[in-house]
């Protein structure tokens, strides 16, 4: 065994650096997981997760916990609806989708983040958290690291797995490429108790998804189980945009006239959406770390998720983390390989494969969902008609 007699830190307690932890305690492996929140009970920000049958599903099932998944999914909360700036529905998923269920391949059931980080933090040996631990800096010590964090708090590992996100700090011991800007700026709303304050928008998503388009222009709505609802405004703007557009986006009257204008075509009603006080707004501009920059690969330390292939966020995010977890996990517990060294190397070079074309096709879909006829593109992919554009 590989890891016999060593042990694994992994920097973030998200979804892909949880799945690992639990997978390699399945393998009898010593692993810490340092997450800077400072507790479990922590607000998780975020929208709820879709996981798909061959990547999240998929580690889920290696992990042995498929059955507390699906007590904890939101049944129907896959299911979307297309409007057009008007309002007016162009597609309904709850009543024109077919209906599937675990083992289809095209099922892709709903968690919220907070309930899928409780399930697998509960699938963990007690002890395995660190909390309130913030990565500060890291250096080499004998054939592994010593890793240093804000609290004060250090530790030794054999091998370190950055698990710690797009702005990860691990991932600059490993290389320094940088990720690239997309072209794009999310901003990212975030609205509670919408049932009450937006209640016709509420009603129309039907504890689902919500997609707006017409003539180039994108919002995408996604309700949570807590009553929540989550919005994304895709803006193609310069990567300064944020600081010369002169918007302020904790000022909400300001944000609601960029809409007025930016929307200008678009129907009143989606006003009400900045007509209430507890509305929150985060820009974030959009960045993709180029694939077709290895680095070279470690003996002790690797990346997983974000940290490794920061993308737009596109439902594959979670979904990659996961899967690169268990692709990691089997690598470093293969009996057919001599090295950590060897097991880090197959398992970058899978994940680079893998991810070259989920990067190549999250791109072209964000293109597709921003030109002139995206209303058109979109039904065309997402009604199932075969005419559907290459690669979406």
């Amino acid at each position: 065994m590989l890891l016999h007699n060593k042990k694994v830190v992994i920097v973030g307690g998200g979804p892909g650096g949880l799945t690992l932890a639990r997978l390699l305690q399945q393998q009898g492996v010593s692993v810490q997981v340092y997450e800077r929140d400072a507790s479990p009970h922590v607000r998780l920000q975020g929208s709820a997760l879709d996981l798909h049958h061959d990547s999240g599903l998929k580690a889920l099932t290696a992990a042995g916990l498929l059955e507390e998944f699906k007590q904890t999914y939101r049944p129907g909360a896959d299911a979307m609806v297309v409007v057009n700036g008007q309002l007016e529905v162009l597609l309904d998923q709850h009543t024109d989708k077919v209906a599937q269920d675990f083992g289809d391949e095209g099922f892709r059931p709903e968690i919220d983040r907070g309930p899928l980080r409780d399930l697998l933090l509960a699938s963990l040996q007690e002890g395995t958290m660190m909390w309130d631990a913030h990565f500060k800096a890291m250096q080499p010590a004998g054939a592994g690291w010593d890793l240093y964090f804000e609290n004060g708090t250090h530790a030794y590992a054999d091998v370190v797995v950055a698990a710690d996100g797009a702005n990860s700090k691990v991932r600059a011991y490993a290389t320094e490429v940088r990720p690239v800007y997309s072209g794009f700026v999310l901003l990212e709303g975030s609205l509670p108790d919408a049932a009450q304050r937006v209640p016709a928008l509420w009603q129309l998503l039907q504890g689902g998804s919500l997609t707006a388009l017409e003539n180039g222009q994108t919002i995408s709505f996604m309700t949570k189980g807590d009553g929540t609802l989550n919005f994304w405004i895709w803006v193609k703007k310069p990567e300064n945009w944020l600081a010369t557009s002169g918007i302020t986006c904790t000022d909400r009257a300001a944000v609601a006239a960029w809409f007025t204008h930016e929307f200008s075509t678009w129907s009143p009603t989606w006003q009400e959406v900045f007509a209430n006080e507890v509305l929150t707004v985060v820009p974030r501009p959009s960045y993709y770390f180029p694939l077709d920059q290895p680095w070279p690969s470690q003996p002790n330390l690797t990346l997983l998720g974000d940290a490794a292939h920061q993308m737009p966020p596109n439902g594959e995010g979670v979904n990659q983390a996961m899967v690169d977890a268990l692709d990691l996990a089997e690598a470093l517990g293969s009996t057919h390989l001599e090295t950590t060294g060897q097991a880090i190397a197959a398992y970058e070079e899978k994940m680079r494969q893998r991810m070259v074309g989920v990067e190549a096709d999250t791109r072209e879909l964000l293109d597709l969902m921003h030109a002139d006829n995206n209303q058109e593109v979109f039904l065309r992919i997402f009604s199932g008609n075969p005419d559907v554009a290459p690669n979406a």
